[in-house]
């Protein structure tokens, strides 16, 4: 292998941003590569600025470079303007770190965070110089694998990606790693052979060793080929943090980049059971990295990094045991040291006190982003966010006595059972929140930001049927009169492009090869709004035969067999079922490390001590209001691994 960088170098003047592809960045290494060694292509198939602080993909980055048998390199979706200028060249796509081609690589590795992605997953490979198609690849040829949520529908991509790892990546690259060299080892010939062994690997789903059965328009199996091939692949999970401490060495871009600060994961999974929240689905069950461990991990991050904003990044960061003493240890610590600003970006709006906003302003008041997601307490309860108007208002009470001027409010729209009344509560709760801010300054404001549903595998509302564009439409337009003259501002995702994230996110097979059409049809970049257009993925899906609304706008029934049914993420199917039809009922359920085990099926093969204080919840509270849990005093969960090691298993930075 050979650097591509004298060619490289004289095409960067001619693009914009040319720092995308130089490298260089501190943390970033140069490895040391050798025939013996396996070699990884860890890629994020969007702009280096989105891609870079991808903490799943820096993880791995970093173990793969401790191993003495592999070595791991960086690639991130070139922008249109440098694809243009390498296909014009005959160059192909290479690394960022020695500018090697990517075809020169054992492993071309992906980190899946969104669906809209993958028209530029096909891109990337193309411009590697390897087949798009899994079956047309030979033995010279890299493995094609992906990772992260987005894989735990991987049917789309199945015709395209020979390997897909589900779940937490630290123990299972190692594992891939082993068996990918050994194949090397053996002379590389038969590319079904090292497809065979990566199949028997937990938590590896290898596509092409399973059929795909049809009637009409729906799946009716999906089994595997061969008896050492399972039927059924489980995720992997990590059962301690504490053994993971990564990345040591986080990456510091040399341009501005998105979430551009210190970044430092404090638990993993999430219990609040929101109904809508795939991560929080399928990152069960919680792990906590120790307390002194986040500590040492902010200490040495901020001094190699040289960041002034630390993120302290979960899915809900305020449920961290003991944040206001975190929080206000690392704010001590950063005194008289150069002003150290602390962020929580996760914040549930019940867990979120003075304390924690005193903590935090105290250097310099980042932003604050608080998620209703629903504008009714009714449709809370549906969705499982049992989040009061109270706690709401509490919260930003705190916020602006503390000194904020401007809170930003998350909320989606197309949620099961929502009326036009659940729809303007979005807008009443803005337009409270803007007065409780002017009782502490006249410069108060919020920013409403509105998201268009799509129903996620693995979660209670998978059977839903999503929210047509033009119903979508017309809720936003009913906020948008509302609050026109209203000092909340308004802000809404494209709803064409929640439509063309419900095919890519709920297909089966059939999907893969509308994805290849969208992308033939010049169709990358479909997170970019100026590059995303509907008409392509209705043009394909005509070509292909297929009704957009069957996959999209239509209910599931309870005995159809979903295209990921084969793929476990650890939740009981009837435990799913049944919170869809709690959602339905209107009843919710409270965070299940304060009560009894719902027996969602997550923690078998796990000991859990699970700490419940004699003054539990009332009666009336196991069905969970904020005031109903605030009455019981509780000790958090903690997980116990029986087995520690390999065979026992998330925002987009967090992947």
């Amino acid at each position: 292998m050979s650097s591509l960088w004298p060619r490289i170098e004289p095409l960067l003047a001619r693009v914009e941003k040319p720092a995308r592809y130089i490298g260089m960045e501190r943390g970033s290494v140069r490895p040391d590569h050798h025939p013996e060694k396996v070699a990884w292509l860890l890629l994020y198939p969007d702009a280096y600025e989105v891609g870079l602080p991808n903490q799943g993909l820096q993880i791995l980055y970093e173990i793969l470079n401790e191993r003495p048998d592999a070595v791991a390199e960086r690639s991130y979706a070139p922008w249109i303007d440098l694809e243009a200028e390498l296909r014009a060249h005959g160059l192909p796509l290479f690394s960022v770190d020695t500018h090697r081609a990517a075809g020169d690589f054992d492993v071309l590795a992906f980190n899946l965070s969104a669906e809209l992605v993958y028209t530029n997953l096909l891109n990337c490979v193309d411009l590697a110089g390897v087949p798009v198609r899994a079956a047309q690849r030979r033995a010279e040829h890299p493995l094609v694998m992906a990772g992260g949520h987005c894989t735990f529908n991987p049917e789309p991509l199945a015709d395209y990606v020979d390997a897909f790892v589900m779940g937490d990546g630290e123990e299972v690259v190692s594992e891939v790693t082993e068996v990918v060299g050994a194949w090397k080892r053996s002379g590389r010939t038969h590319r079904e052979e090292v497809l065979r062994d990566l199949a028997t690997v937990p938590g590896v789903y290898v596509p092409s060793m399973y059929d795909v059965e049809y009637d009409g328009p729906r799946v009716v199996a999906v089994t595997p080929k061969h008896a050492d091939v399972p039927a059924v692949v489980d995720k992997r999970t990590v059962a301690d943090l504490g053994d993971w401490p990564y990345p040591k060495q986080q990456l510091v871009p040399l341009i501005e980049v998105v979430h551009d600060r210190l970044n430092v994961e404090i638990f993993r999974g999430c219990t609040r059971g929101c109904r809508f929240c795939q991560a929080g689905m399928i990152t069960r069950p919680v792990r906590e990295r120790p307390l002194e461990q986040v500590r040492t991990m902010v200490r040495d991050g901020l001094r190699r990094s040289g960041y002034d904003e630390l993120a302290l990044t979960s899915l809900s960061s305020a449920d961290f045991s003991g944040i206001d003493d975190l929080v206000g240890g690392i704010v001590a610590d950063q005194e008289g040291t150069g002003q150290v600003s602390v962020s929580l970006p996760s914040l549930r709006v019940d867990a979120f006190t003075v304390g924690v906003a005193s903590e935090i302003q105290k250097v310099r008041r980042t932003g604050l982003t608080f998620a209703p997601e629903a504008g009714s307490w009714r449709l809370r309860q549906v969705i499982n966010k049992l989040v009061t108007e109270e706690d709401l208002y509490s919260a930003v009470d705190a916020a602006f006595s503390q000194g904020w001027r401007r809170v930003k409010l998350y909320f989606l729209t197309g949620l099961p059972t929502e009326t036009d009344a659940d729809t303007m509560g979005i807008a009443e709760l803005a337009k409270n929140v803007v007065a409780i801010g002017k009782q502490h300054t006249k410069g108060a404001s919020a920013t409403v930001s509105v998201g268009g549903f799509v129903p996620k595998p693995h979660t209670p509302f998978q059977w839903f049927g999503q929210n047509s564009v033009e119903e979508l439409r017309r809720k936003i337009s009913l906020l948008r009169d509302d609050l026109r003259r209203s000092p909340a501002k308004l802000r809404w995702h494209d709803a064409e492009a929640s439509f063309a994230e419900g095919i890519a996110s709920r297909g089966d097979r059939r999907i893969g090869a509308v994805i290849e059409r969208v992308w033939r049809a010049g169709g990358t970049f479909q997170e970019w709004s100026e590059h995303f257009d509907l008409s392509r993925w209705l043009d394909a899906m005509a070509a292909e035969g297929l009704d957009p609304d069957w996959y999209v706008t239509r209910h599931r029934t309870e005995d159809e067999v979903l295209p990921w049914d084969h793929i476990a993420a650890g939740l009981h199917r009837d435990f799913l079922w049944q919170d869809w039809q709690a959602a339905l009922a209107e009843h919710g359920l409270p965070d299940c490390r304060w009560t009894p085990c719902y027996d969602c099926g997550v923690c078998t093969g796990y000991a859990l001590e699970h700490v419940v204080a004699a003054n539990v919840p009332p009666a009336g509270g196991s069905q969970g209001t904020g005031q109903d849990l605030a009455a019981g005093s509780t000790v958090p969960v903690r997980l116990l691994p029986t087995v520690r090691g390999g065979r026992d298993r998330e925002a987009r930075v967090a992947g």
